[in-house]
């Protein structure tokens, strides 16, 4: 495995990720709506794909599992954030909204820097798409086949979340209500956990990979990021603050982020 290459790999698509993101920024900061950051977020991916499918040196058939894999799941998370945001490119979401506020002047700059580690973040985080798309071995593994199984159990997982999700809000009877219905039900964050298992079925995949065990930062910046930063922290402020009484009520009955059984309101299950 030739690590000089997979680094000028890394190199390009940071430098096409970069560019993208830039252009973004300029387009958001004209209407208005950093929310369609995430947008190009999941579709950096692709772009990726793309880059690394011809650059690449491993073998065809792992890499047209692998780049499979990649281009399905995020082109589905993108054209689903495409409907959710450019559908409403005129009403920016809430957490932006707040992000704006407390940035007050400085909003567009740091908004600027905040898109740029977006792309930096895409980078890092195909680093097992890195690492698989160079292995040389021609068998394909048990584990390789694993990660495909956990791919599709996660890839479902979050397509049905997020389907839920957009039909109950599609319904002007739930205004004002908190989607608590099918994986909803079960964790007030279903679709972030299956998105969370999509890269942690990458790394298992990469782990038949020489140096695999290098891919375990992407399921760790994920969860990172999920749990901490942009993703479960913002989404519960935005809900407390849109619906507080409702909300707070099931924070205290449902699981944060892992499906699990309801608790009674005291903290048992």
């Amino acid at each position: 495995m030739d690590y000089k290459h997979l680094l000028f790999i890394a190199l390009i698509s940071l430098i096409a990720c970069c560019t993208i993101m830039f252009l973004v920024w300029l387009w958001a900061k004209k209407v208005k709506n950093a929310g369609v950051v995430d947008v190009f977020w999941a579709l950096n991916f692709p772009v990726i794909t793309i880059i690394t499918s011809f650059l690449s040196e491993g073998f065809e058939t792992r890499k047209f599992l692998i780049c499979g894999m990649f281009l399905i799941a995020e082109l589905r998370l993108g054209l689903h954030l495409w409907q959710r945001v450019i559908g409403h490119l005129n009403e920016e979401e809430g957490r932006y909204k707040q992000l704006r506020k407390e940035w007050g002047d400085k909003a567009d700059r740091n908004f600027f820097f905040f898109f740029q580690f977006q792309a930096i973040s895409n980078v890092l985080l195909a680093i097992p798409f890195f690492i698989i798309t160079a292995n040389p071995l021609t068998q394909i593994s048990i584990l390789e086949y694993t990660g495909i199984g956990i791919w599709v159990i996660a890839f479902i997982g979050e397509m049905i979340a997020d389907n839920q999700l957009a039909a109950f809000k599609k319904d002007p009877k739930n205004k004002g209500k908190v989607c608590d219905t099918g994986l909803w039900y079960y964790s007030r964050h279903p679709n972030y956990f299956f998105e969370w298992l999509t890269w942690m079925a990458y790394f298992i995949f990469a782990l038949a990979t020489p140096w695999g065990i290098l891919a375990i930062i992407s399921p760790a910046i994920i969860l990172y990021l999920l749990l901490k930063v942009t993703g479960v922290p913002n989404n519960e402020e935005q809900n407390l603050r849109s619906k507080p009484a409702a909300y707070k009520k099931y924070q205290e009955t449902t699981s944060s982020f892992f499906p699990w059984g309801k608790k009674d309101g005291r903290g048992k299950r």
